[in-house]
């Protein structure tokens, strides 16, 4: 499994105009919403550098989510970008990466947490607002039968997480820009639990939580 070396970029023909949904989230902040099959939902990172963690689940069976594992096995690499195809537990494409100007996005990095700040940074950074803490609000607040026990390693949409040659993990300055987006279209009815990374400790966030919006087409538009 490889890494690559150039960023993979893919312009959108889709018109704002004519999607059927804008939502604009809030730094820092969580939002659990879904995506219907056929559906293409563009993630636009509108102030640039902004880490975006996501989860999906299959609507109609609730013990079917994206899966880290199957999706990298399936492209052989570690980032994501335009052709990806976000895989299931269940070893079924989910959604596929149909546009992405920001060209990589991060599978391994998860999701900060109070354990992993007071970890990483420092005793005090335990009671920091983070992603993990962000999911659970969601998911007590959508009542929808997912809890803590469904939460699973996520993808980090415009995070740069840079892999070295002995396999470690580094944080470093975004490879986004401000109106950078990622495109990906939907093959089943899904869930998707959202935390706009609060992040204050690395670069993830250009140490500045910004805020993201999130447009839908509907298929036979896309």
């Amino acid at each position: 499994m490889t890494a690559p070396t150039s960023l993979r970029f893919q312009e959108s023909a889709l018109a704002p105009e004519a999607a059927v949904r804008r939502h604009r989230q809030a730094a820092g902040e969580p939002w659990f919403t879904t995506v219907d099959a056929g559906q293409t939902l563009r993630i636009v990172d509108l102030e640039g550098n902004q880490a975006v963690d996501v989860i999906f689940y299959a609507r109609h069976d609730l013990a079917e989510h994206y899966s880290a594992s199957d999706t990298l096995l399936a492209q052989g690499g570690i980032y994501l970008t335009t052709g990806s195809v976000l895989m299931s537990n269940l070893g079924r494409p989910m959604l596929t990466i149909s546009a992405d100007t920001c060209g990589r996005h991060d599978t391994l990095g998860g999701a900060c947490a109070a354990e992993s700040n007071t970890v990483r940074y420092a005793l005090q950074k335990k009671f920091m607002h983070n992603c993990r803490d962000n999911y659970l609000l969601a998911l007590q607040q959508a009542d929808v039968g997912l809890g803590k026990r469904d939460l699973v390693p996520n993808i980090n949409f415009f995070m740069n997480v840079p892999v070295t040659a002995d396999g470690r993990l580094t944080f470093a300055d975004g490879v986004s820009a401000p109106g950078k987006y990622v495109e990906l279209t939907a093959h089943m009815d899904l869930h998707m639990l959202v935390s706009n990374c609060p992040q204050l400790n690395n670069p993830c966030n250009a140490y500045n939580p910004t805020p993201v919006e999130f447009l839908f087409w509907q298929g036979e538009t896309a």
